[in-house]
């Protein structure tokens, strides 16, 4: 199937790790040109020289520190002026596990900065190039906990769920200009965050690590975690003009772990 992305440009937020790693890869493979955004400047710089030698596209990196307002408003600017994306994926890190009281000011204001204000702020900046051409696409990556909260996860619980708030009023406001608006959950992906989230609950348990893994993989429908490869094949397609008639969804990558309908 022709994605029809081919010569189009992905700004792709945590793009350096994990899921937005695995998009950024997978835009790439499928003809986009990226624009690679991550904190950590030197590995978004190893990144896109692999990304352009192996695909053949542009990829440039842009470090953004998204936990900074200033920073925000700069690299908003340069979105509108110089980036100008077809495609944006919006995604953040998680904050640190926490129960829902007790969690510090500093912990609150900071997750919501980058989590969310941020999030609106880059997708306004997005848009107006998007309503120009009369196409665009809006893929955000949430949470499992959106729709069924995860334990000891209050502040990412409680943050996505306004994400998904923002981007369902968007995509009703912006589907007559040719812009689609979709979020994707994952479930359990193997990832350096669900890592540090195994360990933590391990520690918490008096539990090996080993043991949390394996107990956690056969709670799953599946049997297995998921690979950051398997929910980027998802985001892509929803990127793509393939998916011009989805919006306002949110899809769930997850290997059957919500069990509602």
């Amino acid at each position: 199937m022709d994605l029809g992305i081919k010569g189009k440009t992905a700004l792709v937020l945590g793009a350096s790790q994990g899921i937005g790693r695995a998009i950024a890869e997978a835009l790439a493979e499928e003809g986009a040109n990226v624009v690679l955004v991550a904190r950590n400047g030197e590995a978004l710089e190893g990144l896109a020289a692999d990304i352009a030698g192996k695909h053949g596209v542009e990829a440039t990196p842009c470090p953004v520190d998204l936990s900074d307002p200033l920073a925000v408003t700069a690299f908003c600017t340069r979105i509108e002026n110089e980036f100008k994306p077809d495609m944006l994926v919006n995604n953040a890190g998680g904050p640190p596990p926490s129960p829902s009281t007790g969690v510090s000011d500093e912990v609150w204001h900071n997750s919501t900065q980058m989590m969310l204000f941020s999030i609106v702020r880059v997708t306004e900046a997005a848009l107006p190039a998007m309503k120009a051409r009369g196409w665009g696409r809006i893929v955000a990556v949430g949470s499992s906990g959106v729709v069924q909260p995860i334990p000891n996860l209050a502040v990412s619980n409680t943050i996505r769920g306004a994400v998904a708030g923002f981007l369902k009023t968007l995509s009703a406001e912006v589907a007559g200009n040719g812009i689609t608006v979709n979020m994707v959950l994952p479930g359990k992906i193997e990832t350096a965050r669900l890592g540090r989230l195994d360990s933590a609950r391990a520690e918490r348990e008096g539990k090996s690590l080993e043991e949390v893994r394996a107990a956690s993989q056969a709670e799953l429908p599946i049997k297995r975690y998921g690979q950051p490869e398997e929910f980027a094949k998802v985001a892509v397609f929803l990127l793509s003009d393939a998916a011009s008639y989805v919006t306002g969804q949110i899809t769930r990558v997850d290997g059957g772990l919500i069990r509602s309908i």
